[in-house]
């Protein structure tokens, strides 16, 4: 039994990859189009399908950060992430978003973002299970419910010491499926991020969810640690027993 079926996931995994060949049929935004790409990834989630960009496709800001087409938010962004300047105004012609007190924490917090600007020409996100064998998925994304998620925390730290084997980062929904992940694959001892905290994206999942994140191989420990664990004992069948 794989470890989607025992945590009986709502939405098969998605693998997020870098690639320099494009996939034949995938999703697109057109060329110089705004889209966000957190909506892409619950369209790949929900329906199954394979979503595809691209520097001249990735065009929100955040975005192009959060999947490696840039490293710099453009002028005035600071100001709409946080509660505008001093007259509370940002020159987007749009309300702030207020996720920040002032353009100076959203300095400080861009600051401490990981960087990374990709070699290859296309992000793909596509079902784990359509990945070519001798491709690397490089990422495993999954959206999962409190109680899937709680099993994931466990999981996660199953065969290591400590207890941070899991962390929530504040960024763009794209940013904490992509950007923090991936710096987190480069770790000596990568954690599984866990995402769609942004509110700006909250209205593109399930009410009930969050994404959870993670390097392929910490993806692959996790599975193989599956049967003998928690997950086949009392406490966690209890556990997802209906709630009275």
């Amino acid at each position: 039994m794989t470890l989607c079926e025992r945590l009986n996931l709502k939405y098969a995994p998605a693998a997020i990859r870098c690639t320099d060949v494009k996939p034949a049929g995938a999703m697109e935004f057109a060329p110089g189009k705004w889209g966000c790409v957190a909506a892409m990834m619950s369209a790949v989630m929900k329906k199954g399908k394979t979503a595809v960009f691209s520097d001249a496709t990735c065009v929100c800001p955040g975005g192009r950060v959060g999947l490696g087409f840039a490293d710099q938010y453009p002028p005035g962004f600071r100001e709409f992430l946080s509660c505008g300047d001093e007259e509370g105004k940002c020159s987007w012609n749009r309300e702030p978003e207020g996720y920040k007190k002032s353009p100076d924490a959203v300095e400080a917090w861009f600051q401490g973002l990981p960087r990374r600007k990709i070699a290859e020409k296309y992000v793909v996100f596509q079902p784990l299970a359509e990945v070519p064998e001798v491709t690397d998925p490089q990422l495993v994304a999954l959206y999962v419910t409190p109680d899937q998620l709680s099993a994931l925390v466990v999981l996660a730290n199953y065969d290591r010491p400590g207890a941070d084997g899991v962390f929530a980062p504040q960024g763009a929904g794209c940013q904490t499926f992509c950007l923090f992940p991936w710096h987190e694959a480069e770790q000596p001892h990568p954690r599984a991020v866990i995402g769609m905290t942004d509110i700006s994206c909250r209205h593109l999942i399930d009410a009930d969810m969050l994404s959870l994140t993670m390097p392929y191989a910490m993806y692959q420990q996790m599975e193989a640690h599956a049967a003998g664990s928690f997950l086949d004992r009392t406490a966690w069948q209890r556990g997802v027993e209906p709630r009275l």
